[in-house]
């Protein structure tokens, strides 16, 4: 079970614009990893749209950030480019990333128990050390949400 305090699961994926990217990427820096469950949908795009609105604060507070979901490259390559999204967004089909940071598994929709993508994100650390565990996202105000942690 990942708690605060834990090593981050490494982890690799290629992102929209086709680059590896990879947890050592981030060495030396914070790190804002979000898993969400699907590119276009309405709390997934409020979330990427709260990202990216305050990308620039979040880069003055030293976080890169990057988004995991199981859409295919070319779904992230249209939901970057139509909502202007300047960070990475991986493509993570075969969910490996999602299961290493127990992000897939069950949950509930519409009243029903559905196996799919959880929607968290982690803060993690320069040293590549889980700081956070953000589990109840707030979509529409999610860089705030992240940014008032200190």
């Amino acid at each position: 079970m990942l708690k605060i305090g834990c090593q981050a699961p490494y982890f690799e994926g290629y992102d929209q614009q086709e680059h590896l990217v990879t947890l050592n990427d981030f060495k030396g820096k914070k790190l804002v990893l979000y898993f969400y469950p699907k590119d276009n949908t309405p709390g997934c795009t409020a979330e990427a749209c709260s990202l990216r609105d305050g990308y620039e604060q979040l880069l003055k507070e030293g976080y890169a950030v990057v988004g995991v979901s199981s859409d295919s490259i070319s779904s992230h390559q249209k939901f970057a480019s139509k909502y202007n999204l300047p960070f990475s967004l991986i493509s993570d089909p075969d969910k490996k990333i999602q299961m290493a940071y127990e992000a897939y598994g069950e949950k509930k929709m519409y009243g029903k128990t559905v196996m799919g993508t959880i929607r968290k994100t982690f803060i993690i650390n320069e040293e590549g050390i889980i700081d956070q565990i953000i589990e109840k996202v707030d979509t529409k105000n999610h860089a705030f949400q992240i940014l008032k942690i200190k």
